[in-house]
């Protein structure tokens, strides 16, 4: 029987790596939504079952670094494959991250309890609906090696940005009214912070996508 050539066989650990990538991003998606949820209805049910979620997501990450170092030491990639496991390798990083951040969430809705909302918040699930959709394109750009679509994709984290000062500024502002809701006060802006960062984390793969793709560091895209 004919062996594979090594092109073949790059291509197939390619494959597997991006499937098990691609079912990490899944994974955080959830993660990410149920945070929110159980936030929304202070489910600790729901916060718990993120928290014991974040292990898969970890178990994820180290094998595809382990996956990404075999392709490294076994198949001595150039270039553009080279670009594209050190992009895979980062991704999984990213991702392990973010799922860390849902999980952030997940754990201060269990300090927070019963107690109820200091004032409506609409910016916190317009946030984590943000996240979900940007997410969900990142992974397509990575996919579809679409550096283009990857920095139209980095440019929305503006509006996440924007959510989270207007969220900070409305509950500091009623913090130093009543100081009696400043710890309520407090896990908001924490739950507000953990969304923007899974923002910019996704930002960071657009960043990634846009170097594996083109060579070009940062959101630059011509």
């Amino acid at each position: 029987m004919e062996s594979a050539s090594p092109r073949r066989l790059l291509d197939e650990r390619f494959t597997a790596v991006q499937t098990e990538l691609l079912r990490m991003g899944d994974l955080v998606a959830r993660a990410n939504d149920q945070s929110v949820q159980a936030w929304r209805a202070r489910d600790r049910a729901l916060a718990e079952q993120v928290v014991a979620g974040d292990a898969e997501l970890n178990r994820m990450r180290y094998e595809v670094e382990e996956s990404c170092l075999a392709m490294i030491a076994t198949q001595q990639p150039a270039a553009g494959d080279l670009r594209a496991i050190l992009a895979m390798d980062s991704l999984a990083v990213e991702l392990e991250r973010m799922g860390d951040h849902a999980e952030g969430i997940a754990k201060i809705v269990l300090r927070m309890g019963d107690e109820p909302p200091i004032q409506p918040l609409p910016e916190i699930p317009a946030m984590g609906e943000l996240c979900r959709k940007m997410l969900a394109e990142s992974l397509q750009t990575f996919a579809a090696r679409d550096p283009k679509a990857a920095h139209r994709v980095g440019e929305q984290d503006d509006e996440i940005d924007r959510l989270y000062r207007a969220l900070f500024d409305r509950v500091v502002a009623a913090m130093a009214k009543d100081p009696s809701i400043v710890e309520r006060g407090t896990y908001l802006l924490w739950i507000a912070h953990n969304l923007e960062r899974i923002g910019d984390r996704i930002t960071n793969i657009s960043e990634r996508v846009i170097f594996m793709t083109t060579g070009r560091i940062g959101m630059i895209y011509p």
